[in-house]
């Protein structure tokens, strides 16, 4: 389940995208997961990159051979990100923006043209991986409150 942390995450990020900060899709620190990564970790670009180059890969592949007892420093990053609600198959979307349930809200004439290195389509990917977690948390927030309104009431003893 995703929390409010990783949402609020994901607006920022492409809040500072989309205000310029620095962006580069071979840049482990610097692509679509570093960014986001930047933002729940609050390690820095060049630490996110460095700690990636001790092994070989995109983020893709890194995630492909995520080991959460390696002990390499891009597995201990790897861990602390899924402790936010993400899931290894979302790190390998975002990095390719390729996940179908979040392309499929994205207007067609626009989702044909994305490409997974243009940081105009990381924004839009990533505020509408928000727009639909916002409304999962807020869907699981309201059943759990009509769950509880329709519980069956115990009769009281009291007179």
């Amino acid at each position: 389940m995703a929390s409010l942390v990783l949402l609020d995450a994901l607006r920022r990020t492409a809040r500072k995208l989309e205000e310029g900060a620095p962006y580069m899709w071979g840049h482990m620190g610097a692509c679509n997961c570093g960014n986001l990564a930047q933002e729940l970790t609050r390690l820095t670009q060049a630490d996110i990159h460095a700690f990636a180059m001790a092994r070989s890969g995109d983020w893709r592949e890194q995630v492909e051979e995520y080991c959460p007892v390696s002990g390499l420093p891009i597995d201990l990053l790897i861990a602390d990100l899924l402790q936010y609600g993400l899931t290894t198959s979302d790190l390998q979307h975002l990095e390719w923006l390729s996940d179908p349930k979040i392309k499929q809200r994205i207007p067609k004439e626009r989702r044909d043209m994305m490409r997974h290195n243009c940081r105009e389509d990381v924004v839009l990917y990533l505020r509408t991986w928000a727009e639909k977690l916002e409304e999962e948390l807020l869907d699981s927030v309201a059943l759990e409150n009509l769950s509880k309104d329709t519980a069956p009431k115990t009769p009281s003893l009291a007179h």
